[in-house]
């Protein structure tokens, strides 16, 4: 098997090397973890808990460490600490709320029948993580699964293979046995082929759109489980009763913090008349503050993009937009460190459309286009021309308003006054070209877990 290298965006160089398992030592991992699932979810869930929380405990001992190495893989700037805060939030949530959500829901329990719901584990968990919150994406199934009885088997992104390293190394540490949850480097082909042979009870994936049809395909006629949460074009809409500074500090760093590299980072932009440009001044300055540079320089706060060949795809882009009419407002000249390859100047559109890629496509970047609009009526049709929906942000001060507003927009997550965000009470879900699937809250132990009826009569 080829290795697989991990080419830092920091400077090129070759940051890690690791050798893809051959498809018999791939399905050698899969067969010992079905092999050591039974085991697992025989022990107290208090147990299971308790692993789960040393094992988090233990990554926070190697935060340093972690820190520095997401920056040399993935050029986040080291002055925003990791993902830790998520991690630690998500984790503690989903530990709380485990023994409630899992206990089995009674029907009847009297001299002649006892009739209840319970919740059992699916198998073996496969989770096939991103590269742009790598710890924090595998966190939202690894952590359920486990704490449910699953036994998981993890598959980094090769951009930051080291992360998959780093979570076993902590879990195992805290005597969350081996075979319960294994690390692996996977070449494409041998994944496909695992999941088409039915080797995993429950698939999760974050990717591209790409990425999840040819999960889907591996996975056609196994009857396999599914969580993919694909592309977003996330949208914000300012209506005319918004704070606007906040709206402006919100928004502009929804689009531009981690390089725009965010899974419901905002990408698009829609302003009432009345504010459009108040909005349009104010965030040319917000980002014209911004300091592009080397992800250990203390006050970089944006960092290359992942890959060269990841800020190409925005550069052209925008190249086609303006091409096309679009106006762009932040000068080049204002970020040297731009250098045409990961490291990429922040850029926002005005005079854009719908009818340009940079307005309909993900673009995953520190772009961001903005569009004037008259209504509700006229922004909910735009925030509603896109394949993706994930989420949206609407900013007003009326709780009504939003809702009714949230209630016509085609999405997974409806935000007021608020943006790339998370809360670990509430599912993560997405519609359309997004994918399909839930994690976090309760429903996310349902994803890993199966319903179990019991009929049971005394005669």
């Amino acid at each position: 098997m080829n290795p697989i290298q991990l080419i830092s965006p920091v400077d090129g160089s070759v940051y890690a090397e690791r050798t893809p398992l051959s498809p018999e030592a791939a399905k050698a991992v899969a067969a010992a973890a079905k092999a050591a699932q039974p085991a697992w979810a025989a022990r107290p869930l208090s147990e299971r808990i308790a692993l789960v929380r040393q094992g988090i405990a233990n990554l926070n001992a190697v935060k340093e460490r972690i820190v520095e190495e997401l920056a040399w893989q993935m050029g986040r700037p080291t002055r925003f600490g990791g993902e830790f805060g998520g991690v630690n939030a998500r984790t503690g949530y989903m530990a709380e709320i485990a023994e409630k959500t899992l206990a089995p829901t009674v029907i009847e329990d009297s001299d002649k029948f006892r009739r209840y719901l319970a919740r059992e584990a699916l198998g073996v968990v496969f989770i096939v993580a991103p590269w742009n919150y790598p710890y924090l994406t595998t966190i939202n199934t690894l952590i359920p699964a486990l704490i449910a009885g699953n036994t998981v088997v993890l598959k980094a992104a090769s951009q930051t293979m080291l992360v998959g390293e780093r979570l076993a190394e902590a879990f195992h540490a805290a005597g969350v046995p081996a075979d319960v949850f294994q690390n692996v480097v996977l070449d494409h082909a041998t994944t496909e082929s695992l999941i088409a042979a039915r080797a995993f009870n429950f698939v999760n994936f974050t990717g591209s759109v790409g990425g999840g049809q040819a999960i889907e395909r591996a996975a056609a006629g196994t009857f396999t489980p599914l969580g993919l949460e694909l592309g977003g074009k996330d949208p914000g809409y300012v209506r005319a009763d918004a704070n606007l500074d906040a709206a402006v500090d919100t928004l502009m760093d929804g689009a531009m913090f981690n390089a725009g590299q965010c899974c419901c980072g905002i990408e698009r932009i829609y302003v009432h008349e009345s504010l459009y440009d108040a909005f349009v001044e104010k965030s040319v300055a917000w980002v014209n503050a911004l300091k592009l540079g080397n992800p250990f320089d203390a006050d970089s706060t944006l960092g290359p993009m992942a890959n060269k060949r990841f800020a190409k795809l925005v550069r052209e882009q925008t190249a086609e937009a303006i091409a096309q009419g679009a106006t762009p407002l932040i000068d080049p000249a204002n970020f040297p460190a731009d250098d045409g390859g990961a490291y990429l100047a922040p850029q926002i559109l005005v005079n854009v459309n719908h009818s340009m890629r940079v307005m309909m496509e993900e673009s995953f970047g520190p772009v961001v286009g903005i569009m004037k609009v008259k209504d509700d009526a006229e922004a909910l049709a735009l925030m509603n021309d896109s394949p993706y929906g994930l989420t949206a942000s609407i900013w007003t001060e009326d709780y009504d308003t939003a809702a009714a507003l949230g209630a016509q927009v085609e999405t997974g997550t409806v935000f007021m006054n608020r943006a790339d965000y998370l809360d670990p009470a509430l599912c993560w879900t997405g519609c359309k070209d997004t994918g399909r699937g839930n994690s976090l809250s309760f429903l996310g132990f349902h994803s890993v877990t199966r319903p179990k009826s019991y009929h049971l009569k005394k005669v």
